[in-house]
């Protein structure tokens, strides 16, 4: 109460008028006050208006992983939220089908070797003048689809989900297994889990979905009436956040129910804090060719329609008239005479403003 019983006093001994642009103040004046300056913070971003987003995946960077034969889960190892690594085990089948794959790889690998030894012996049996070039010509005919029927039954394992080494391994070892493990193709994180333990599934069965989060967009709905306003490569802010992205597309079509355009933002570096399927509010900001300056809201005063900033200089403070052109939150975008190496008052200006107007002013 005494400090604004002193400020009133002091405003009253000042001689300044409304018609006079500069206020005369001391520096222990200023500190009475407690008027506080900042410099000027340069912007060519214009709020435009807030709009309902959602954050989602980009399609090409989503995988729904599936089961590639039918089987009884008895694994799940991950869960959802888990960051996963490429190769990782996902789950564990036990599939009587993988086993039948298996024994078919071993008969035509076993096949193809016999054919082999025959397809040797017919060339050293040519080469001596035992048989004809006829015999010769089926005998390498028939290597040659057995060769073909091997590769094949690799191919159903390696689609099965069997690893190049495993199959090796199975070569090797003529050991039958029905345990189908699935592992991760990207490194990302899991998003939902489908399956449960002790399921049976067919084959294509989902699993899991996947998702690799280093890139995430934002989907905005825009009224259509706002649309001409947009352009590509307009910034977008989301609401109590730093987090910015830039408009890459703009929807060709109107939405029936509400009449919105979907307009999408891709996120600018990490989205810290966001989570995939979350509702957001964003303010769309339009690049300006021309430079305008961020002030806190308390440092405008308002007068007969008119805005006001109070310019720091030797004397005190200049009153110098701006354009408000935009408003983000507790922030105003202004323009006007300046420039952008002023400090301006950003605390004190109702003093500084009942100064200027001799205490005839309205707030």
């Amino acid at each position: 109460m005494r400090r604004l019983i002193f400020g009133l006093l002091l405003a009253q001994a000042l001689s300044a008028f409304a018609q006079d642009t500069q206020i005369k103040i001391t520096q222990q004046q200023i500190d009475n006050l407690d008027i506080k300056v900042v410099p000027l913070t340069a912007s060519q971003q214009i709020p435009l208006f807030y709009a309902p987003g959602k954050v989602v995946v980009p399609a090409d960077r989503e995988v729904l992983i599936s089961s590639s034969q039918p089987g009884l889960v008895t694994q799940l190892p991950v869960n959802i939220g888990d960051k996963i690594h490429k190769g990782q085990l996902l789950a564990q089948l036990h599939s009587p089908e993988l086993v039948g794959l298996q024994q078919a790889f071993l008969t035509a690998t076993s096949e193809l070797n016999l054919s082999g030894q025959e397809r040797n012996r017919d060339q050293k049996l040519l080469q001596e003048g035992v048989i004809a070039q006829r015999r010769w010509q089926e005998t390498q005919m028939l290597h040659s689809s057995k060769s073909a029927k091997a590769d094949e039954a690799r191919q159903l394992l390696l689609l099965a989900g069997m690893s190049a080494a495993e199959i090796k391994s199975l070569g090797q070892s003529h050991k039958l297994d029905n345990r189908l493990t699935i592992r991760a193709p990207i490194d990302g994180v899991v998003l939902e889990r489908v399956a449960n333990l002790g399921a049976r599934l067919d084959v294509q069965a989902p699993l899991y979905r996947i998702a690799d989060l280093s890139e995430l967009w934002l989907e905005i709905n825009i009224p259509q009436e706002r649309l001409s306003g947009i352009r590509l490569g307009d910034s977008v802010r989301l609401k109590g956040s730093e987090t910015t992205a830039k408009i890459s597309l703009l929807g060709q079509s109107v939405n029936r129910d509400n009449q919105t355009v979907l307009a999408r933002a891709v996120i600018d570096g990490k989205a810290e804090g966001l989570r995939v399927g979350q509702n957001v509010n964003v303010q769309i900001m339009q690049n300006s060719a021309e430079t305008g300056f961020v002030v806190p809201n308390t440092a405008i005063a308002q007068n007969e329609g008119h805005a006001y900033v109070f310019v720091r200089n030797q004397d005190g403070f200049v009153v110098t008239e701006v354009t408000i052109t935009g408003k983000q939150e507790s922030n105003s975008l202004i323009s006007g005479p300046l420039s952008g190496n002023e400090q301006i008052a950003i605390k004190g200006a109702v003093a500084l403003k009942a100064n200027w107007l001799g205490l005839g002013g309205d707030e």
